[in-house]
């Protein structure tokens, strides 16, 4: 999860690597590209791991009540 971090801008955009690394670690959704943090499912796999990597989601995704009550 944490590699995430030092991972080059075309890792940090791959949905693939992004979900393995949320899964691993939610805190690292911080570090996944813009378009990550707006897809739905790997955001809740961020925040069902860490529940305050909502701030990083997306706006429309913080507003989403399945989201939110998964980042409890």
């Amino acid at each position: 999860g944490w590699a995430l971090r030092h991972a080059s801008p075309e890792l940090r955009a791959d949905r693939e690597v992004g979900l393995a690394a949320v899964q691993q670690n939610g805190w690292v959704l911080k570090w996944a590209s813009t378009e990550l943090r707006a897809d739905r499912e790997l955001v809740l796999a961020a925040v069902r791991q860490y529940g305050r990597a909502l701030k990083w989601a997306s706006t429309e995704l913080q507003a989403d009540r399945e989201v939110v009550l998964a980042a409890r």
